[in-house]
């Protein structure tokens, strides 16, 4: 394995440059006197900003883009041994590497990491993460795995020795990672392209709360079936979070007009790693601690407001104030950061509206999570819910075409795209046009079209004032919102 000298800055290339992951590596490198160059299918905003900091880019990927001079080529897990430049690298014998080992790597060099894990909610919880330390004026650097309003992008190059990254199961790419303060938010079958089945993501994800070291902290959801799989015998200490339990548990909720929540976060006291819960009952320790609760051996830490709808929102600011608890945030700077966070882009983002018609776009792709976007939609002041849904790969929609039919029967106007294939290309014999015909089955008014333009003019012709339009999927759908939008 190549183990890189960060105070000695060589000539990395990474294929595949445009990803959401791999250009806030390649910044964070760029930022260390790193020569960056790279590669990708084609242009994009994160591009041209890499451009921007210094980077070369070659468009598209070419085997004559790996060049003499290159120490070290950096690829995704979607790049495989055929892709142009990888095999060329390969034949030149110019060491290479996975992204995710490049991401462990550079984590070392932070005495502070935290690693966002779960097969949901990631980018968020660790936006929240994010904006708490912000407001602590912990200056970190941050790579998150969406478009993050607050930091003009998705990555932050801080100055400090705090790092906050996602941690992706996918390839088992979080196994390079060995955080300080990990988290789990919660665990589901998923990538079962990769994975054989849930007990094997189950081990993955084990084997990552194994990862991080003794004086380091494991925070995990207190709802995860089996919790005792994931903590006996570990090194780390180990809190957990939840709604209604856990050592940081969400009481009290109430909700706004628009499906955002407040709530009471009470702390178990006496937890080792704790700032404000290690505190005295009777003491004054942190001047912003509130008074301890009535319930025995628990603090009321604070009541928090979000500005992101729904209840798993609930459930990530509370893992997300766990970890700031443990990073030593005061309670005004966890108020503050959770107040200014108003979510990442493609995360029940509002796009705009169109004839009094709200139109929202959501990364939601797994039955869990478009079941959390449907129940936040209907907490939304609206007449109608149309949801427009693109699945994303055959393999998913297969192994889960039950648990995708059950969760869009939350509501009556579905219109379904095409799959989107990503890195597949064999179509397992599912379709959306089955995915349509069994929620007819269930009562569902269901529509399926094979272009966007069909779907637009459908939406067109049907949706009126007072209704919500949501374009759901991790492909393109987002197209459609914006395009009826004129953007």
């Amino acid at each position: 394995m190549v183990q890189i000298n960060f105070d000695q800055p060589i000539h990395v290339h990474f294929i595949g440059i445009g990803g959401i992951s791999m250009s806030g590596l390649a910044a964070v490198l760029l930022s260390r006197g790193f020569t960056v160059t790279g590669s990708d299918s084609r242009k994009s905003e994160q591009t041209s900003w890499l451009e921007s900091l210094g980077a070369h880019i070659s468009i598209p990927q070419s085997a004559a883009n790996i060049t003499d001079g290159i120490d070290l080529v950096v690829y995704t897990a979607a790049i495989h041994p055929d892709n142009p430049e990888y095999a060329a690298a390969e034949a030149a014998g110019i060491p290479m590497m996975p992204r995710a080992e490049l991401l462990g790597q550079l984590m070392t060099q932070y005495p502070t990491s935290v690693a966002v894990a779960g097969t949901h909610g990631k980018t968020t919880t660790t936006s929240m993460i994010a904006h708490i330390m912000m407001a602590q004026k912990m200056d970190p650097t941050i790579s998150v795995g969406g478009i993050l309003p607050s930091i003009g992008g998705n990555i932050r190059v801080g100055h400090s020795g705090s790092f906050l990254t996602e941690a992706c199961e996918y390839t088992n790419s979080f196994l390079h990672l060995t955080p300080q303060i990990g988290v789990i938010l919660n665990i589901d079958a998923d990538h079962l392209d990769f994975f054989k089945d849930l007990d094997d993501i189950r081990h993955s994800f084990r084997l990552f709360a194994e990862k991080i070291p003794a004086g380091g902290t494991l925070i995990l959801s207190a709802k995860i079936p089996e919790l005792n799989t994931f903590t006996e015998g570990l090194a780390c200490q180990v809190v957990t979070f939840g709604e209604g339990c856990g050592d940081y548990h969400a009481e009290n909720i109430t909700w706004d007009d628009f499906g955002c929540a407040s709530f009471d976060l009470y702390v178990r006291s006496g937890l080792p790693y704790s700032t404000a819960a290690a505190a005295d009952p009777e003491s004054t320790c942190g001047s912003d601690l509130l008074p301890p609760s009535p319930g025995e051996g628990t603090f009321l830490l604070g009541r928090f407001t979000l500005h992101v709808p729904g209840e798993h929102n609930v459930t990530n600011a509370a893992a997300a104030l766990a970890c700031a608890d443990l990073l030593g945030a005061s309670v005004s700077s966890m108020e503050a950061g959770l107040s200014g966070f108003t979510g990442t882009d493609r995360r029940f983002q509002k796009k705009g509206e169109i004839g009094g018609v709200t139109i929202i776009d959501d990364y939601a792709h797994h039955p869990t999570e478009i079941r959390a976007t449907l129940h936040a939609a209907q907490k939304y002041p609206t007449k109608r819910i149309w949801c427009v849904f693109q699945p994303h790969t055959y393999s998913r929609t297969k192994a889960l075409f039950d648990e995708f039919v059950d969760a869009l029967s939350l509501v009556d106007h579905v219109v379904l795209a095409d799959i989107y294939a990503a890195r597949e290309t064999d179509t397992l014999g599912v379709s959306s046009a089955l995915l349509c015909q069994k929620l007819k089955e269930k009562g569902r008014e269901a529509w399926y079209f094979p272009t966007f333009d069909e779907i637009e003019t459908f939406l067109l012709e049907n949706c009126t004032a007072g209704d919500l339009l949501i374009t759901m999927g991790a492909g393109d759908v987002y197209r459609i919102g914006e395009r009826l939008l004129g953007q």
